[in-house]
């Protein structure tokens, strides 16, 4: 399946000049949900995961059903202020902005393996700050999946040394 046929392109969105890749088409069709999943599962079985942290929102989606598959735990990365519990935070830019992501403090214990999965690389910045609150809280970065990349804005270059992977490149 060609899943890149399933998604939708929305010019300005968020704002002028941004071409928006939306996963939400995606994710609706139960073939190309299930060939996504089965994809990066396929890559991740050997891994041993212990957990899969997904960033918000897109990264709830991904994230649960591919912790599922691995029969791995599964870990929210939230905006500031969504978690009701005592948590660790690091701030990132995005292509259009800045913010924050916050995680469980006790939700990472040192030494877990730990699969970051998001739908868009873009500049990076989203994934570098999840992968410095896993790091903060003792696990370890087996991997980071994305569904889709945006090759020409240089995220995975901000994650060198990471083990990245995407199933679409535009």
């Amino acid at each position: 399946m060609n899943l890149k046929d399933t998604i939708r392109s929305v010019p300005d969105f968020p704002k002028k000049g941004i071409l928006f890749r939306d996963i939400t088409t995606l994710v609706k069709e139960p073939e190309a949900l299930h060939c996504l999943i089965d994809t990066f599962t396929a890559e991740l079985k050997d891994k041993k995961i212990d957990l899969v942290v997904g960033p918000e929102a897109r990264g709830f989606v991904l994230g649960s059903a591919l912790a599922y598959a691995l029969g791995a735990g599964f870990v929210l990365a939230r905006k500031p202020g969504k978690l009701p519990c005592k948590t660790l935070r690091h701030e990132y830019a995005l292509e259009y902005g800045t913010d924050a992501l916050e995680i469980d403090a006790e939700a990472i214990r040192p030494g877990m393996r730990i699969v970051i999965v998001d739908d868009l690389l873009a500049t990076g910045g989203t994934a570098l700050a999840t992968a410095k609150l896993v790091e903060q809280a003792g696990g370890e970065v087996a991997a980071i999946r994305f569904a889709m990349e945006l090759t020409d804005l240089g995220g995975r270059s901000v994650l060198e040394g990471y083990d990245v992977g995407a199933v679409i490149q535009y």
